[in-house]
């Protein structure tokens, strides 16, 4: 089983820009009509609900910025000590279900597997380096599957970046982009030639965490003055800007006084905002959620700083925002052939690849075993 995300592939981009690897593999086995990511729709929560099934207020990478009240620290998506600190990643990710049960798993990229989670890391796993070439990266699959079976990893993992790069810096409908969807639709067919090299019987997913949007990086929100930035601890944020009271009393007064200078934007308490997000005190299990959020209407967004944000962006309300919502391609020989799948929301892949690889599992997750009925031979 290969897991491939292409960051940032929005659920369109395969026939708006070019993709023709991809369809075809959409229609020799199959394709969805569009997945939702989970919310917030950025890169760090989004992969560790693919990997577990849970949402991120479930597994505890509640964003790719966040700050525990518990541990007084800031988890930070670009620091490294707390990427490869396993105590932040609640759930059970694939890989180390597989490792669990005995089965070895490999990983070239994917959120999670630089940390030892409940003490275990893939058998064979990179630390994140943009610098190493695409085609060393697929001859490393080849390595893998070409091992003695009982050193051989059966699941997978392959990141790549650049469609989230070109989306950001020039915006899901410049030039650029289509370059990096036709160069990552270039990468899958290599990737799949290669795998298929081998005469392993091996099943692909092609995925992503979310989609991209244009938004309005010139006239941006800034910081409402309701908010004293003395009284909370406020980590990076641009989509939404979560609120963590130093003083608990001093959530409410400024809560009332944000509600009164709403413009572009909506605060909410923590405690009510839409179940839909699942996102709020409820959902908190690990206590990294704010106790204000403030999540601009799109396509605003906040912008603290003295410099213009990118003209793309990610992070809205997948449900509201459907240039939020990503891709999912399926084939294989345990895939069924050539049928399109409604809507589903990412949490629902976990499921699909543990009945592929025969792991079983019997902790609570969000997602369900209905896509793995309708796609699994």
């Amino acid at each position: 089983m290969i897991l491939i995300s292409a960051d940032g592939f929005r659920y369109d981009y395969a026939e708006k820009h070019g993709a023709n690897n991809l369809i075809a593999f959409g229609k020799q086995g199959v394709k969805a009509e569009y997945m939702l990511p989970s919310y917030p729709a950025l890169t760090f929560p989004n992969h560790y609900s693919i990997a577990t099934g849970m949402y991120p207020s479930h597994h505890g990478l509640a964003s790719n910025y966040f700050y525990s009240p518990r541990r007084k620290q800031f988890f930070s998506m670009k620091k490294e000590e707390t990427v490869t600190d396993g105590s932040w990643y609640g759930g059970i990710p694939l890989w180390v279900l597989a490792e669990q049960q005995q089965m070895l798993s490999a990983s070239f990229y994917w959120v999670g597997t630089e940390a030892a989670i409940k003490g275990i890391h893939p058998a064979y796993y990179y630390h994140y380096n943009e610098d190493i070439p695409v085609d060393r990266r697929i001859q490393t699959v080849v390595n893998w599957l070409q091992l003695p079976p009982e050193r051989r990893p059966h699941l997978i993992t392959f990141y790549v970046s650049q469609v989230d790069d070109a989306g950001h810096d020039y915006g899901p409908d410049a030039a650029a982009t289509t370059v990096a969807v036709k160069w990552v639709d270039s990468v899958v067919q290599k990737l799949y030639d290669a795998v298929v090299s081998t005469g392993l019987p091996v099943n692909f997913i092609f995925t992503a965490d979310h989609g991209m949007t244009r938004i309005d990086n010139i006239n941006t929100l800034p910081m409402p003055p309701a908010v004293d930035t003395a009284k909370f601890f406020i980590p990076r944020g641009f989509e939404m800007v979560e609120l963590y009271a130093k003083n608990k009393r001093d959530i409410k007064p400024t809560y009332r006084k944000l509600k009164k200078q709403e413009k572009g934007f909506t605060a909410y308490l923590k405690a009510r905002l839409p179940k839909h997000l699942h996102y709020g005190v409820k959902d908190d299990k690990m206590k990294v959620i704010g106790d204000i959020l403030l999540i601009p209407d799109w396509p605003n967004t906040f912008n603290f700083s003295v410099t213009r944000p990118d003209p793309g962006a990610h992070g809205f309300d997948p449900v509201l925002v459907k240039d939020m919502r990503t891709v999912f391609y399926a084939w294989g020989p345990g895939v069924k052939n050539g049928i399109v799948v409604p809507p589903f929301e990412n949490v629902n892949i976990y499921p699909v690849i543990a009945r592929l690889l025969g792991l079983s599992y019997s902790h609570k997750i969000d997602g369900n075993a209905e896509l793995a009925d309708r796609i699994v031979k």
